[in-house]
Parts: C-alpha cells; structure tokens; sequence
C-alpha cells in the first residue's frame, strides 16, 4: 500500500517529464511577456498552416486567465493544485478509481496537476523583471505557461471575441481536461453498479 503504484510511473511520470520539457522549451525560446500583458511580444510560431501556433502565454489565473493580473491568483491557484493532489492521494486510498478509466484518469490528473504546479512553484524566479525583488514576490508572479495555440473550425460562434482561437493551453492541461472524460465514463461502468450493490 505505501509502494507508489505502477501506473504513476508508466504513465504520470513520463507525461509530467514531456509537459516540463516542452514549457521550459517555450521560455527559451520567446520572450517574456511584458509586464502589462501576458504573452510575448514575439508571433507565433505556425506549425499546421491555419491549425496549429506555438506560443508563450503566463496564465496566473484559472482557466480561460481568470485571475490574471491580481496579487491573489497566484497563491490561491498554488494552494488550490496542492489540495487536488492531497484529495487524489485521499480517494485513491480509499479505492474510489477502482476501474481502469478511473484509474488512468488518476494518473492523468497527477501528472496534469504536478505539471501546473511546478510551474506556479517555479517560473516566477525566472522572469527578469523581477529578478531583484523578495523571494515572496517572485513566489507571487509564479504562473502556468501555456503555448499550444489551436483554431477550431466554428469556434468564433461558441466565443465570437476568440477569432476562432481556442485558449491556449499546455500539455498538462491536456492530462486534465482527458481525465475529466475518463472520470465521467468511469461513473457509468457497470462494474461500478455491481460493487455498489
């Protein structure tokens, strides 16, 4: 019971390792954001021709940059992904992802959820324009980087400000939303209503 489980590591682990690889990749090549806004001053880079960008963007905020620019997100959105990972290790404990959707949904949402975390924990140190403040301020400007850039057909309907861009968003991002599905499939399998009964 005190071993990590197998799936953590063949799964969550490998999936945190690319989604920090390639936000790190994004902070050396762009730059900064300016300190009024909160993506880099450089275009995009256009790897699908009218599909797919590569760009920086600092989310301090929750999804879609709620919070972006206030002197709580920071923190609050810190303390928030620490208490997702206390309550995953909880439920998991307890054998709530029983089934294998549940369960990869776990993994998913670990290495989604340690990504973004890591993120908040550390990149605020990197930014140049606050390379002299204190260790709380820097702590404070931490922020999740977001690159993957995507336009969907039909989106400017769904948000007509978007131009058809769906926000931006990282690898992690990816392990969570996919998880959110495996979690809503999970609660439908009938192994779930045989055990209940």
């Amino acid at each position: 019971m005190n071993r990590l489980p197998k799936i953590f590591l063949i799964l969550s682990l490998p999936l945190f390792v690319l989604d920090q690889i390639t936000k790190w990749w994004v902070v050396f090549k762009f730059h900064e954001p300016l300190s009024s806004d909160f993506h880099t001053p450089d275009p995009p880079v256009e790897m699908i021709e009218g599909f797919l960008w590569w760009w920086r963007i600092h989310n301090q905020g929750a999804a879609f940059g709620m919070g972006n620019g206030t002197t709580w997100a920071p923190i609050v959105f810190l303390f928030v992904l620490i208490t997702a990972l206390a309550i995953i290790t909880i439920f998991w404990r307890k054998g709530a992802f029983a089934n294998a959707p549940a369960k990869l949904a776990a993994a998913l949402l670990v290495a989604g959820v340690c990504g973004n975390l890591t993120d908040r924990l550390l990149q605020g140190f990197w930014l140049e324009q606050h390379e002299n403040k204190t260790f709380m301020t820097r702590l404070s400007k931490g922020y999740v980087v977001d690159f993957i850039r995507v336009k969907l057909p039909g989106y400017e309907k769904v948000s007509p400000r978007s131009g058809g861009f769906f926000p931006t968003f990282n690898v992690a991002d990816s392990c969570i939303s996919i998880a959110a599905v495996l979690l809503f499939v999970s609660a439908f399998r009938p192994e779930n209503n045989k055990k209940e009964e």
